[in-house]
């Protein structure tokens, strides 16, 4: 572990400027070396049969950004949780070429660039999970590969291509062909960004034929305290079984065809507090009619721009069988 996290530390120690943030890092650095992580302690309780409950680390993360001369960046992340993995790994690694800001290039392991959610940050999410549907159709998160990229938050357009392996988070390609993902987004008031994303590729193992085709919409609105997020997603063909990418949840058997998506809605009060709601839904489409119905009513708090307590209770329906799979979940959330 002590060498594990020497070896971060040496290579923040040359970092300079600014990169291009597909991980969980946040905005580019302007200051030149920027080490940056989170830590997100949380307390679980399960309405199973029987119940259960426990502490654990949702997420546990150390980085480092920063600029080569002249125009090269590069992005480094490990996660250290032990509740996701016994041994610490490398989560984003990645360089980028970025002395355009409309044309950049980025080669190395990198979060997936497919939809909103799945490319919010996981320090800036505004319930303590995603949604089913970006956990079961966008998997994996992460992936190997170069993409081009350009715009950001601020411009009208931005956008995000890239031809991945399709085996998931640092994993060698499973067969000869390589997916082409892609999302772009517009803004064309303050308040209002509207994007769409797809994905085509080959993601079974040693397998060059049976295909998988993936598109989705999205949805964001943030006037006067307010935010509205929606997105939804239509996925069909064969699917990698392997999550990966460092979020949490477990894929099930899905049919030739699902579909899902989601609805946010939450309000920043002047007292830091902010109400949350989510309503998500996921067809499955296997031979089963497994489908969910999730409600999530939560409450932020945030004590400072780096520190947050959020409370979410979950409701999940399940069919054609409900199963008790309600959850409380209270989460401190510390950025440095």
């Amino acid at each position: 572990m002590k060498k594990f996290l020497l070896a971060i530390a040496i290579i923040g120690a040359f970092a300079t400027n600014r990169v291009s943030a597909q991980g969980c890092g946040g905005a580019p650095s302007d200051e030149g070396l920027k080490m940056f992580g989170f830590l997100q302690s949380q307390y679980e309780h399960h309405f199973t049969e029987p119940s259960k409950n426990s502490f654990t680390f949702e997420r546990a993360r150390i980085g480092a950004m920063g600029k080569i001369p002249y125009d090269f960046s590069y992005y480094v992340v490990a996660e250290l949780s032990p509740f996701i993995s016994a041994n610490p790994y490398l989560l984003d690694a990645f360089i980028t070429y970025d002395r355009f800001n409309m044309a950049r290039i980025s080669v190395g392991a990198f979060k997936t660039p497919f939809g909103l959610e799945t490319n919010t940050a996981c320090n800036g999410l505004m319930t303590v999970y995603r949604s089913t549907a970006t956990l079961q159709m966008v998997a994996p998160f992460r992936d190997m590969g170069a993409m081009l990229l350009g715009g950001n938050d601020t411009t009208f357009i931005s956008y995000q291509l890239g031809l991945m392996n399709g085996g998931g988070l640092l994993k060698f390609d499973n067969n000869k062909k390589k997916d082409i993902v892609g999302r772009v987004v517009l803004h064309p008031w303050e308040f209002l960004y509207i994007g769409g994303s797809f994905r085509y590729g080959y993601p079974s193992y040693l397998n060059d034929k049976d295909t998988r085709t993936t598109i989705g919409g999205e949805l964001k609105l943030k006037y006067r305290g307010f935010t509205l997020l929606g997105e939804y997603i239509m996925d069909e063909g064969d699917y990698n079984r392997d999550l990966g990418g460092g979020c949490s949840g477990n894929l099930i058997e899905l049919g030739k065809e699902r579909s899902g998506g989601y609805v946010t809605l939450a309000y920043m009060t002047k007292w830091n507090v902010e109400p949350v709601f989510m309503y998500d839904f996921f067809d499955s489409g296997n031979a089963t009619g497994y489908e969910e119905s999730n409600m999530t009513f939560g409450v932020n708090y945030f004590f400072n721009d780096w520190t947050r307590l959020q409370l979410n209770y979950v409701y999940r329906a399940e069919s054609p069988v409900e199963i008790p799979t309600d959850e409380i979940v209270v989460q401190v959330q510390v950025k440095f």
